[in-house]
């Protein structure tokens, strides 16, 4: 499949999401563009989109659909520093696309949460992190959770683009952002709901294009 056949395919199941589809295009743009030029993507949300965070990074970090074997100029490499040990990995390593979700650092966030405030977190690993031409892509069903307001801030000044994925109006992330996909619902679980398949094909569209 293209990247245009699995955005119309995303329609095709979700229907809903039409009056969203220039936008998923819009954003898939970006992301492609951030990779293209050697940049990543940093990831953020609370609850639920703390877990769609941890699934978007896993589903760029290793195969989704595709095997994305090596290219042979990696796998000589590995093999000339330990031939046994560097075939092994030769074999078994997929092609990544960098991704970094802030959600799993238990150490480093409770750091912050103890000595400043939880609500600065994800803007203090945002700001650690991130580098201009990178991609923040924060993650909120209302559009209005102060931790991510605050990274997304925190990301603009450093240079980043940032994409909002929220549902409801947007809220105050989404008219920060450089890109938003607002889902057409109300309800958290229902936005939620809407935002797996949203995230699930834009990084099957990465994945076709980069590999």
């Amino acid at each position: 499949m293209t990247e245009q056949n699995y955005l119309e395919h995303l329609i095709e199941r979700y229907p809903k999401l039409a009056s969203v589809k220039d936008d998923i295009a819009r954003v898939y743009e970006m992301m492609k563009d951030a990779y293209a030029s050697g940049h990543k993507l940093l990831v953020a949300g609370n609850g639920g989109s703390a877990a769609d965070s941890e699934h978007i990074a896993g589903e760029l970090m290793k195969g989704f659909v595709k095997p994305r074997t090596l290219p042979e100029e990696m796998a000589k490499k590995l093999k000339a520093v330990d031939a046994e040990c560097g075939a092994c990995l030769a074999e078994n390593l997929q092609g990544a696309l960098p991704s970094l979700a802030l959600t799993g650092q238990p150490g480093l966030s409770t750091a912050v949460l103890n000595d400043l405030d939880g609500k600065f977190v994800y803007a203090q690993l945002l700001y650690g992190y991130g580098q201009e031409g990178d991609v923040f892509l924060a993650i909120t069903t209302s559009g209005n959770s102060e931790n991510i307001y605050m990274a997304c801030v925190a990301a603009k000044a450093k240079g980043l683009k940032v994409i909002a994925l929220t549902g409801k109006t947007g809220g105050k992330v989404a008219r920060i952002a450089d890109a938003s996909i607002i889902v057409p619902e109300q309800e958290t679980y229902k936005i939620q709901e809407l935002h797996l398949p949203v995230y699930h094909a834009l990084c099957l569209m990465l994945e076709e294009h980069f590999f």
